[in-house]
């Protein structure tokens, strides 16, 4: 099998100014934001752009593969800071909101966790697989596409994971009821970013259904 070769220091530098700029357009314009506009604001050509990353697709991946690290990583962050019933909490209020500022995260993630229950032709699963580039990379995949191997893979592990240690940070500390899942707990999440996306299309009622959601949750 042939080894990958590191990257340099001045490319491993360019493709994570590349990622910082693009994730910062992508919230902003959507995934439809300049990508030469992406390539100028890092400070770097377009050729080096699409060395790293060939298609708009391939930026896309990356970007959300290196914000669902960043969100799984904060639980272990907020963990060492709150006291455990309320790291789950703040931890899903910011997994939320990520869910509607990146758009097309909440359809991969949705497809991680959910399963079968946004297969169908409901409400739901149109949502899913409408929503966005990676929305229709979900939508392509179940048709038997393979694709967004990595971003499902990290929100099918990172975020699972992130998700069990919080949960039984909570159980053990008496603030969650012991018969709540993790992946139960994301599905919830899940739904509340959708509910609140179509409240404001902001995020400004999550924490709100967050607190009314997770009051039903105490041990």
């Amino acid at each position: 099998m042939a080894q990958v070769r590191p990257m340099r220091a001045d490319a491993r530098r360019n493709y994570e100014r590349l990622l910082r700029v693009a994730a910062v357009a992508f919230a902003e314009y959507g995934e439809g934001a300049s990508l030469d506009d992406v390539a100028k604001k890092a400070g770097v050509g377009s050729g080096t752009l699409y060395r790293h990353f060939p298609t708009r697709r391939a930026l896309l991946e990356a970007v959300y593969v290196d914000s669902i690290e960043a969100i799984a990583a904060r639980a272990d962050a907020l963990a060492a800071e709150l006291p455990a019933g309320e790291a789950l909490v703040e931890w899903l209020n910011e997994l939320s909101l990520s869910m509607i500022r990146l758009r097309g995260l909440k359809a991969v993630l949705g497809d991680a966790v959910l399963g079968d229950a946004v297969a169908g032709d409901g409400v739901l699963g149109d949502a899913v697989a409408g929503d966005g580039v990676l929305g229709d990379a979900v939508a392509e995949s179940r048709a038997g596409v393979p694709t967004v191997p990595a971003v499902r893979a990290v929100c099918g592990t990172s975020v699972t994971a992130a998700a069990t240690r919080l949960v039984g940070a909570a159980q053990a500390a008496g603030a969650l009821r012991g018969d709540v899942l993790p992946v139960e707990v994301l599905r919830l999440a899940h739904g509340v970013a959708a509910a609140s996306e179509l409240a404001d299309g902001e995020g400004k009622h999550i924490r709100r259904y967050l607190t009314l959601l997770t009051e039903g949750l105490r041990a």
